[in-house]
């Protein structure tokens, strides 16, 4: 029997994309979710120390994420995604002063590697060769097993670059993981891998259009509602304890339980999970950054690690930031503006604007072979049960193309429709 309704349990990014696929399909669907807003760990609200409104994170997109394409199409997000319009990334290194732009022509054959102004300064074109190793990981491997993790090449492209992907030491992470990523991105050329960032925030790029678009299919969401247990009757979900109440799952309705692993672990009997995470830490700054200040620069020889300048703000993102959770909020903010200071050639005795320091504990599952074993698929041992969430076996890392593309199979799971990503 089809299903006819669907509870969708967390309005992150997944839990968003599968309440519109399935609303677009003409289900009755209802939203829920234990905080505030919606967004999970994609969101954005308003800071009263800085008096903005900011993301909570630095969460890049790329130009050839197709479940990016595809959500931002369905719901009409009319804010566009800011980024160059090739794959250019600058750098700048911190403790020796250099500065250079890496540029990746647009093509699938790599000729950028033979011109060294598109190329990382001091580098040859035989040093990028033991690339190609990367798109072959496999089973248990890391990336240390398959290419040296030592050598400008590594230390000023691969290292802060798969960083950002994988949030997690990059040398002990999956080749598998790194392999399907770098597949879909660099493998296809610049065009496919430039750089996209939510412009001017998140929730105006991502998460308020989906709300407006449910808002006028008739599917509201349900804030401050937090799932205790689930009961099961036989195979299937037979009610959802919320913390309002009980509430039964009619015969004909589905369950898309779009929720952090750890939630998921708790509230599923005998589901596996990845159970290892990484912080990521997430600095802001009130004041409008200097004339001509690229949109984002990578930084070398720092705490900090990307810097992002907005026009009424500058942020910064660290990631596998773990070492960085327990250090008082002012001493980092004092840390991390002095290197953006420098990074932006501000005089050294500029004053600290206002700041916020976030921290994401459990930001991402660690992307290691171990915690990738973990990962469940979106089917369930309950017949009208599915999951969602960037933690899911997606094959991808935890990001946002990966927590879309949960969304929508555990939307055509339910509908019963063939897979576009091919999990489930």
């Amino acid at each position: 029997m089809g299903f006819a309704r669907a509870h969708v349990v967390g309005a992150g990014l997944a839990g968003l994309n599968a309440a519109t696929l399935l609303a677009e399909a003409g289900l009755a669907v209802s939203l829920s979710d234990s905080a505030a807003r919606a967004g999970g760990r994609c969101r954005s609200y308003f800071d009263p120390s800085l008096g903005l409104t900011i993301d909570n994170g630095n969460h890049l997109v790329l130009a050839s994420n197709p479940a990016v394409k595809a959500f931002r199409e369905r719901i009409g997000a009319t804010e566009p995604l800011a980024g160059p319009s090739h794959a250019d990334f600058a750098f700048a290194d911190l403790g020796t002063g250099e500065r250079w732009e890496l540029r990746i022509n647009d093509g699938a054959i790599p000729w950028w590697v033979a011109v060294p102004s598109r190329r990382i300064p001091g580098t040859r074109m035989a040093d990028y060769l033991p690339l190609g190793k990367l798109l072959l990981g496999k089973g248990e491997q890391t990336i240390g097993d398959l290419i040296a993790t030592t050598g400008p090449v590594w230390d000023r492209m691969l290292a802060p670059v798969l960083l950002a992907v994988l949030n997690t030491d990059v040398a002990s992470s999956s080749a598998v993981l790194a392999a399907n990523v770098l597949k879909e991105t660099l493998a296809k050329g610049g065009l496919a891998s430039a750089p996209r960032i939510a412009m001017p925030t998140l929730g105006a790029a991502f998460i308020d259009p989906a709300i407006a678009w449910l808002g006028g299919k008739g599917c509201d969401l349900a804030t401050g509602r937090r799932l205790k247990a689930i009961k099961t009757e036989a195979n299937r979900v037979s009610a959802l304890v919320w913390n309002d109440g009980e509430e039964a799952v009619s015969p004909d309705a589905a369950v898309v339980l779009a929720v952090p692993a750890w939630v998921a672990g708790d509230l599923v009997p005998g589901l596996s999970v990845p159970d290892d995470h990484r912080a990521i830490v997430n600095a802001h700054f009130a004041c409008a950054p200097p004339k001509g200040a690229p949109e984002m620069l990578g930084l070398l020889n720092a705490t900090s690690e990307w810097l992002f300048t907005h026009p009424d703000r500058v942020s910064v993102t660290i990631s596998a930031a773990d070492h960085l959770v327990d250090i008082p909020r002012e001493d980092l903010a004092r840390t991390i503006w002095a290197e953006v200071a420098q990074a932006l050639g501000l005089p050294a005795d500029t004053p600290l604007p206002p700041w916020q320091i976030v921290k994401e504990k459990r930001a991402t599952f660690a992307a290691t072979p171990a915690q990738e074993r973990l990962r469940p698929g979106q089917r369930t041992a309950f017949t009208n049960l599915f999951l969602a969430g960037d933690w899911v076996d997606t094959g991808l890392p935890a990001t946002i193309e990966g927590a879309l593309r949960s969304g929508d199979t555990a939307a055509r799971l339910v509908l019963g429709q063939r897979l576009v990503y091919g999990r489930g």
